[in-house]
């Protein structure tokens, strides 16, 4: 008899969309670098040109730590034991496959509109959601003992969430003037830089949606957590139902 564990629809769907995110990644990285030997990076309609040297090295690097952190998931539930719900990994893997492949390698974000600010908004709320997940896991450490109310966990999840929004910011900024890329949009692409309030304008309008992101996900885990009704992660309905157990002992042991 197998002691393999039935995979239930949800994961079956995540190792698929994992299969394929990393083939698509792979697939460029080994394209990009194809072109790269032969010397053949900078790709034109003849009369203006549709993706420098410098694209393709931005795709090269994207797609590289895209392979790098579409693994994290799996490492904190190894090292940290934080137990990531399948929809979460979903959402996840589509994040990253919209954000790396269609929106730098096929060029989403220049064809289709506002496709940079539908990522942010997707993205903060998925780390929004995972700040409830952080919470959770420092919850269950006896070292902390901490107790805290619905009110400071959803507001810790919008925090979590807006530091990791200013966090892509700066990384953006930082990679932007360190390799000469085009990440915060500051250049158009018929190739004309903006400046002034244009220029900063794509950096606040991410962190304006970075933050409706995350007060929605709070928002929203604050009203799960005050009903107590766990329905946006399993591991905290285990988690209150092993706290009723014990209360319910501690009740039959006092009387």
């Amino acid at each position: 008899m197998s002691n393999k564990k039935k995979l239930s629809k949800k994961e079956k769907v995540a190792v698929g969309l994992y299969i394929y995110v990393i083939a698509s990644l792979i697939a460029t990285i080994i394209y990009i670098l194809i072109r790269f030997i032969i010397g053949d990076l900078v790709d034109t309609d003849g009369t203006t040109v549709i993706h420098s040297r410098a694209d393709y090295m931005l795709m090269l690097v994207q797609c590289v730590l895209g392979v790098i952190v579409v693994h994290i998931p799996s490492f904190l539930e190894k090292k940290f034991k934080i137990e990531i719900p399948s929809f979460l990994f979903i959402t996840y893997l589509i994040f990253l496959h919209c954000a790396i492949f269609l929106g730098e390698v096929r060029s989403f974000y220049y064809l289709v509109p506002y496709w940079d600010s539908i990522l942010h908004f997707l993205s903060s709320i998925m780390t929004g959601l995972f700040g409830f997940l952080v919470i959770d896991y420092l919850n269950k450490d006896s070292k902390l003992l901490l107790n805290l109310s619905p009110f400071f966990v959803a507001l810790f999840a919008f925090c979590f969430s807006c530091m990791i929004g200013m966090l892509w910011e700066i990384y953006e900024f930082s990679v932007d003037g360190l390799l000469g890329f085009n990440m915060q949009k500051y250049m158009t692409a018929d190739g004309t830089i903006l400046t002034g309030h244009e220029a900063l304008s794509d950096t606040m309008k991410d962190l304006i949606i970075d933050s409706i992101g995350a007060l929605i996900a709070s928002t929203l885990g604050f009203i799960s957590l005050k009903n107590k009704n766990y329905w946006l992660f399993q591991s905290l309905q285990t988690s209150a139902n092993k706290e009723n157990v014990l209360e319910e002992e501690s009740q039959i042991l006092k009387a």
